[in-house]
């Protein structure tokens, strides 16, 4: 399974967002520091959903982090939009 299906099935089964993106921005970052040459490097990602309504920006941040696991070591930079 890609990297990014991943990243929208964790996220989905933790969430259940209203609105997802994720957008594999590895190409932006080929040749620089933490690129493996897979290209699934970098994603940025955009999530909307009323489970972060109640959390503060970090708890946000750290609850995305929780349920990406160990996708976090596997990916060199995630950028997160969340609300």
């Amino acid at each position: 399974m890609a990297v990014k299906d991943e990243i929208e099935a964790r996220l989905s089964a933790a969430f259940a967002p209203e609105r997802l993106e994720v957008v594999n921005e590895s190409n932006r970052h080929a040749g620089h520091s933490g690129d493996d040459g897979s290209g699934e490097s970098h994603f940025k990602i955009l999530i909307r959903a009323a489970a972060f309504q109640p959390m503060n920006r970090v708890a946000r941040h750290r609850a995305v982090h929780q349920a990406l696991g160990d996708l976090n070591t596997r990916v060199h930079a995630i950028a997160l939009d969340i609300g």
